[in-house]
């Protein structure tokens, strides 16, 4: 079977992690998120896929064919966003079986719901639906009404007004060539997009059978602290691994610990809990990781330094003195000595993040920083829980940050 991926959106909800990379490159376990359905969508016997993307071809560069993946990769690229369905109809000369899978490519979906989506597929769609009891959350996803094993009708991003029932469509899909005729048909959105869940409502509206299978093993990837809750899932199931790197004396190891080729762990380390630790990293000595950290490539990590539920992406140095928790961190940031990401509220109440510009409650009492690429913080910095620091941003010593610094800024 062949699939379509969609990789061309703009991730706005995740920045300033998007600054610098599309949203189905930011890293879980130290993976892109497609690269992840890659791999799932090849163990569901997928044998070709068509990933939309953007122009920047970020993507492409990585993947390039697919052979390392073991899977064929063709690419399209959605030059304007004009939406899902847009996107799908840019594929439909390279589509040639009569039934494909459709998978949006910025969630984090286990091979099992792929597998059991393409072994009950009948009628001219079948699609993947979780309960979704977040009415928040559901304002993101597509809201679908079903009678016994059909699905009957689809809104996309409701309004609490529009929620047709708890249950979701989660953007996994097997369809009939007949989706490409469908797509013809519709007119823009109010948002003045091509939406798909317009299509498939055309296809039901002229009477053609759509199926549904549920799910309960699905993460959303909506916003950035999601990625901390899809990390800890794939900690939570994979088994401890050392492949070559070198642990020295008096290093403590209360949990599970995935350590990468030529990564070093000094004297005095403490870790507990679920730690995964890249290539070619320096560990210590005498700091403590904590359970769900997880650190990428050419990672410093010095003397003094606690590290709490993190993403910390590839060289990036955290070298003395530093506090960081519950934090999603970009790519060759640097710490001065003493540096400090808050991650809890005095008053103890949920951490607010401003997401395009509107307070959102990530429903977490933790929660550290967002921070892009290239940062650098100078000694003593303190930033207050839920902030987002852009890409390429300087923030000079001592400063407390309490408000988003946005990209390429200087914090005097």
């Amino acid at each position: 079977m062949q699939s379509i991926v969609l990789a061309a959106g703009e991730g706005t909800r995740m920045l300033p992690l998007t600054s610098t990379r599309p949203k189905p490159m930011l890293p879980i376990a130290n993976k892109p998120i497609l690269e992840h359905i890659v791999n799932a969508l090849k163990k569901a016997g997928v044998k070709e896929a068509v990933v939309v993307q953007d122009p920047s071809r970020f993507i492409e560069n990585y993947f390039k064919d697919g052979k390392e993946f073991g899977i064929k990769l063709k690419y399209i690229v959605q030059a304007q966003k004009l939406g899902t369905a847009h996107a799908i109809s840019l594929c439909e000369s390279l589509i040639k079986d009569d039934n494909f899978l459709v998978i949006n490519g910025d969630n984090f979906v286990r091979v099992e719901v792929l597998a059991d989506l393409v072994r009950k597929h009948k009628g001219d769609a079948t699609i993947t639906l979780l309960e979704v009891p977040d009415r928040e959350l559901m304002g993101t996803l597509s809201t679908v009404k079903f009678d016994a094993d059909r699905v009957v009708r689809i809104i996309e991003k409701p309004t609490p007004g529009q929620i047709l029932s708890p249950y979701a469509s989660i953007g996994t899909y097997v369809f009939s060539q007949y989706l490409f005729d469908a797509i013809k048909k519709i007119k823009k959105s109010p948002r003045g997009e091509l939406e798909l869940p317009t299509a498939m409502q055309l296809m039901l509206s002229e009477r053609k059978k759509m199926y549904y299978v549920k799910t309960h093993y699905w993460q959303h990837i909506s916003y950035p602290w999601d990625l901390l809750t899809a990390n800890k899932m794939f900690l939570d199931e994979t088994k401890a691994k050392v492949k070559g790197g070198e642990i020295e004396k008096n290093v403590t190891i209360k949990g599970k610990l995935l350590l990468g080729k030529n990564s070093i762990i000094k004297s005095g380390t403490y870790i507990e809990g679920s730690v995964m630790i890249g290539d070619n990293c320096t560990i210590g000595p005498n700091c403590f990781l904590r359970s769900y950290v997880c650190l990428g490539n050419n990672v410093r990590v010095g003397n003094g330094v606690e590290i709490k539920n993190s993403i910390i992406m590839d060289g990036t140095h955290v070298p003395h003195l530093s506090y960081v928790g519950d934090s999603l961190i970009g790519q060759n940031v640097n710490f001065g000595a003493g540096a400090i990401l808050t991650n809890f509220r005095l008053d103890g109440q949920n951490i607010k993040v401003l997401i395009k510009d509107k307070l959102v409650d990530s429903g977490l009492r933790k929660l550290g920083a967002i921070v892009g690429d290239n940062v650098k913080f100078g000694s003593n910095v303190v930033v207050n829980p839920g902030k987002r620091i852009g890409a390429n941003s300087l923030i000079w010593p001592g400063r407390v940050i309490t408000e988003d610094v946005p990209d390429s800024s200087e914090i005097k």
